[in-house]
């Protein structure tokens, strides 16, 4: 499900330091603390200041996994790696190209934004459930929003009443 982390922001995006502005945060320190986590996970991470307004990517995913490929890793590096902005038509039709998705119906499906009904209705759903980050876990009747530690993970799998093996 896709959800709109920050869906006020302008088509082409915005600095994390007007994002933030006013707010007391250290931009600088959040994202050393999101390097740390996601090195501890084998993941790359580069604090970059622009931030993408990623309505487009997500109907965009969404189209690619109606024809069974998932994006979702090429996304992330091109947001937050390559510090790509998944605002613009050609930098997603590229990702898609590069996922062997055919390039003119990837253009296509953005320019015409026909699946903007289906993240309309991902939206509202989330919006349903609570949700309100991203990401969000969901395991049973409890939740943990963010990016968490394995441990956290085990724990919400647990208690919706896994087993461990």
């Amino acid at each position: 499900m896709h959800f709109p982390l920050h869906p006020s922001l302008p088509k082409e995006g915005t600095t994390l330091s007007k994002l933030f502005a006013g707010r007391g945060m250290d931009v600088r320190a959040m994202q050393a603390q999101m390097a740390q986590r996601m090195k501890a996970e084998g993941l790359e991470f580069v604090g970059h200041e622009h931030v993408s307004n990623t309505r487009l990517a997500q109907e965009l995913s969404a189209w690619a996994l109606d024809k069974g490929v998932s994006l979702v890793d090429a996304l992330y590096r091109a947001n937050f790696v390559d510090g790509a902005d998944l605002g613009k038509h050609d930098v997603l039709v590229a990702i898609a190209k590069d996922a062997s998705l055919d390039e003119s119906e990837a253009r296509s499906v953005l320019e015409e934004r026909s699946y903007s009904p289906v993240i309309d209705r991902q939206w509202a759903e989330a919006r349903a459930l609570g949700v309100s980050g991203v990401p969000t876990f969901v395991a049973g009747d409890g939740g943990v929003v963010g990016a968490q530690p394995y441990e956290a993970l085990v724990k919400l799998v647990e208690r919706a009443g896994a087993k461990r093996r």
